[in-house]
């Protein structure tokens, strides 16, 4: 049946082989002269097949192409549109290696390791370039992010980041947390973002059904928050009853919340919050001074729920570890810092979710599940390609991508 197909697909190419007239403009002021026609093979769902199309080269630049690449969306690969797409979809969930096996197993189509391997990353980069210019363009006003017909009740944009592993080349010069003092991955900043309509039956935020869509970059701080910003707009961010940003606490979190969405509510994940607070209750233990330390931490961990973030700094530095020691007093001022942001009495009763748990699932799910699994180094670009894809996936935008994918190969 592959073969039967593949040679139907092969008459059927066959009807246009391209050619466009003896002379055709060459995309940069020229004119392209006809030269000869040309084969070219290509592996699609059907297996290999030979396209036989124009070639055209401009003298003054020095260039040739072939107008029925671009048409059939094959200019600068040997991949069919859609077996790029399946190449990129195993690609991308799995293991090149893995990726390899299911192709034959599956589609009965035979690719190289190293074929899958380059044909997604370079379809991640593209689509990467493309998300990032129209994101520039949103942030540029160049663009107008659609507009929701209904207002957005509650916004939420969780952030984090995470440690992808990388090869030494891409960590010369960087200082890491390992012992020898050198750096061995590089961080991953995540954003999700989602909303929220509905209670359950007892009165909990419920999030909308396939309402999370993603936004990354392994840069800095700055073109992350330009680019989450950017995801926000496209969202519904202006339209939104409420905006709500949820993090663990990092400074460079908060910092972004105020430039991109001032005004917005800011929760510290309750979840880091409980844990900075078993941490510190473990160092004030040591130090001694309390006469029953199970119901001083019950007391405490009790006050955090309810948001008495005044009644739990008072507690805390009352302590001797706190009156004694600078690092415990150093850790107290977390909770000093984000008290504003630990108000969970007050955000429960407004119906608001407490914990950015939808973003680190997704660190665990969008990140971690193909690119940390045992004996993975990435390069930094391979990296950022396969994320891309992964992200755009998990936000329900695999069919709009190719777009960008096609735009940004003819580009090039």
């Amino acid at each position: 049946m592959h073969r039967v197909g593949g040679g139907l697909l092969e008459e059927l190419l066959g009807v246009d082989l391209g050619h466009r007239g003896q002379r055709l403009d060459c995309g940069r002021g020229h004119q392209a002269e006809f030269i000869s026609y040309r084969t070219k093979a290509v592996d699609s769902v059907l297996g290999e097949v030979a396209v036989r199309r124009a070639y055209y080269h401009c003298e003054q630049c020095e260039h040739g192409f072939c107008p029925r690449d671009r048409e059939l969306g094959i200019e600068g690969s040997s991949l069919s549109p859609g077996m790029l797409r399946m190449v990129c979809r195993t690609g991308s969930d799995e293991p090149f290696g893995e990726a390899r096996r299911d192709l034959k197993d599956l589609a009965g189509v035979e690719l190289t390791i190293k074929r899958i391997e380059r044909a997604t990353e370079a379809a991640g980069e593209s689509v990467r370039l493309g998300a990032e210019q129209e994101s520039d363009g949103i942030v540029s006003g160049q663009i107008l992010s659609a507009l929701r017909a209904e207002a957005v009740p509650k916004l939420y944009i969780t952030l984090d980041g995470t440690g992808v592993p990388t090869v030494p080349k891409e960590n010369q010069g960087r200082r890491g947390k390992g012992p020898d003092g050198r750096a061995h991955t590089r961080e991953v900043k995540l954003g999700c973002i989602f909303t929220q309509t509905q209670l359950d039956e007892q009165g909990n935020p419920v999030r909308d059904p396939d309402s999370s869509t993603y936004a990354f970059s392994l840069e800095n701080a700055e073109r992350f928050g330009a680019l989450l910003y950017a995801e926000a707009r496209t969202r519904g961010l202006e339209r939104a009853a409420e905006v709500i940003v949820i993090g663990d606490g990092a400074p460079w979190i908060w910092n972004l919340a105020a430039e991109h969405f001032p005004g917005a509510t800011q929760i510290c994940d309750l979840y880091h919050s409980r844990e900075h607070l078993n941490d510190l209750a473990k160092q004030v233990l040591a130090v001694g001074g309390i006469e029953d330390g199970r119901t001083w931490v019950t007391a405490r961990h009790d006050e955090l729920d309810r948001g008495a973030i005044d009644d739990l700094l008072l507690a805390l530095l009352d302590t001797p570890a706190a009156k004694a020691n600078a690092e415990v007093r150093k850790a107290v001022a977390y909770f000093d810092t984000n008290c504003e942001r630990m108000r969970y009495g007050r955000f429960r009763a407004a119906a608001m979710f407490v914990g950015s748990g939808v973003v680190e699932a997704g660190c665990k799910s969008v990140v971690h599940r193909r690119l940390k699994q045992s004996g993975m180094r990435w390069t930094v670009r391979g990296a950022a390609s396969v994320i891309s894809l992964r992200c755009q996936q998990a936000s329900g935008r695999w069919e709009a991508i190719w777009q960008w994918a096609r735009t940004q190969t003819n580009a090039a």
